[in-house]
């Protein structure tokens, strides 16, 4: 049976892991820390503005088991924020556990607390991998899904510092670039002056450091926006965000809360002397990062060369997904890109044609365009994902925005590529 290794336990490497299971491989997922999800633990927004069309499409192309999942953890359903529409909230506290049962449920196998440190190749391939520990593991193909966060010297280099995130590079060990241990070099994110990397977007805030009148408007509406003083309004402070879906003047000139669990304050950082001067934040407490008042974890720092396929260019047996696999911003993201790289990794050990998925369609138009893109300068300071900044701007000009379920299915049925996911290979 084809032996498919998974290094990272994000949301990529558990998409990437369910979909070469389905195609009938025998999958190990390694996973450094003791959680699965890594920053899907803070995250929680889904099915905004395209990438409600992007879960669709990954439900009719057979990939939608991750998607259901986070429908039945959200909080809230179809609510607006600035800049976005129809947004669904998942629970971080849910979320991971469900997540966790299901992939062992369909037989996959995991292991925390084991980090890969190196590989072992005999000319373009890889035959195994190496822990921390020394012990290896031998394998036919190989899927990194590792991202591009940390380790602490990167965010000591290019941010204010170890933020003490949900990753704990100080407990679990740093992140190793995989594709890098093969000998191709990463690729650097670049923000708008040229420097690299880019700030997290997000953090979260204990919710019951929240004074009622803001938890009980969470928990109603799922949203809630606080006005900003004056003198506190700084836009400039949009240029580090990853999350360039939310560098939007709404996002400086106010403090946006959504409910995810805990209260997901919609700024890579806040100091929280400032914080606390606003109404009804007097007690507020940082939940992730705990230095959330100083800084935040730095992102888009290992980027590997890849194919449309999500082949590793250069290795004959290494697939990447999610943020090692370029400039992506969010879990749908990291989702869909990981269901093709667990797809075509059992595809390439069966030796068939692997899968490129055609550009009329937002995800393999989201594949392609990114890839085009990070081989430009000006193409690794942008950001791309379905919920906006540059790319939802393309999906709407290219007609590949949809909310019509019906619409889409009679797309993904012309195609011939109804259940692509489902099909059993070995």
């Amino acid at each position: 049976m084809t032996k498919v290794i998974i290094i990272g336990g994000g949301w990529a490497g558990c998409a990437a892991a369910v979909t070469a299971k389905k195609a009938g491989a025998d999958v190990l997922l390694l996973e450094r820390t003791d959680m699965l999800l890594g920053l899907g633990n803070v995250g929680g927004i889904m099915r905004n503005n395209g990438r409600y069309t992007a879960a669709e499409e990954a439900i009719l192309l057979g990939a939608g088991d991750l998607f259901k999942l986070t429908d039945k953890a959200s909080r809230h359903v179809n609510i607006d924020f600035p800049g976005h529409k129809h947004a669904s909230l998942y629970d971080v506290c849910k979320m991971e556990p469900m997540v966790r049962r299901y992939l062992i449920e369909m037989g996959i196998e995991i292991k925390f607390k084991t980090r890969v440190v190196d590989v072992q190749m005999k000319d373009n391939t890889i035959n195994g991998i190496v822990l921390a520990n020394n012990d290896i593991i031998y394998g036919d193909v190989f899927i990194e899904t590792t991202g591009s966060t940390g380790p602490m010297g990167n965010c000591l280099k290019y941010g204010n510092g170890c933020a003490m995130c949900i990753l704990r590079c100080p407990t679990f060990g740093p992140r190793v670039s995989i594709s890098m241990k093969a000998g191709i070099e990463d690729i650097l994110g670049k923000r708008s002056d040229g420097s690299y990397g880019a700030f997290s977007g997000s953090c979260k805030l204990n919710k019951d450091s929240l004074s009622e009148e803001i938890v009980r408007e969470l928990n109603e509406k799922g949203v809630v926006i606080l006005p900003l003083p004056k003198e506190d309004i700084n836009l400039d402070k949009l240029k580090v965000k990853v999350c360039q879906q939310y560098a939007l003047k709404e996002f400086a000139e106010n403090i946006i809360l959504l409910d995810t669990g805990h209260a997901k304050l919609m700024a890579p950082f806040y100091p929280l002397e400032k914080l606390r001067k606003i109404k009804g934040l007097e007690n507020a407490r940082f939940e992730d990062p705990y230095s959330g008042g100083i800084g935040n974890s730095i992102r888009y720092l290992s980027i590997a060369p890849r194919e449309n396929s999500m082949k590793v260019k250069g290795i004959d047996n290494l697939f990447c997904a999610g943020e090692k696999s370029g400039l992506f911003v969010g879990h749908t993201e990291a989702i869909v890109t990981g269901s093709l790289a667990g797809h075509n990794s059992v595809r390439h050990e069966k030796g068939l044609k692997l899968l490129e998925l055609p550009v009329n369609i937002a995800i393999g138009d989201l594949i392609s365009f990114a890839n085009k893109k990070i081989k430009e300068e000006d193409g690794l300071k942008n950001r791309f994902t379905f919920a906006g900044s540059v790319y939802f701007d393309r999906m709407k000009e290219l007609n590949l925005y949809s909310t019509d379920r019906e619409f889409l299915k009679k797309k993904i049925k012309r195609l011939n590529l109804i259940n692509i996911f489902e099909e059993k290979i070995v």
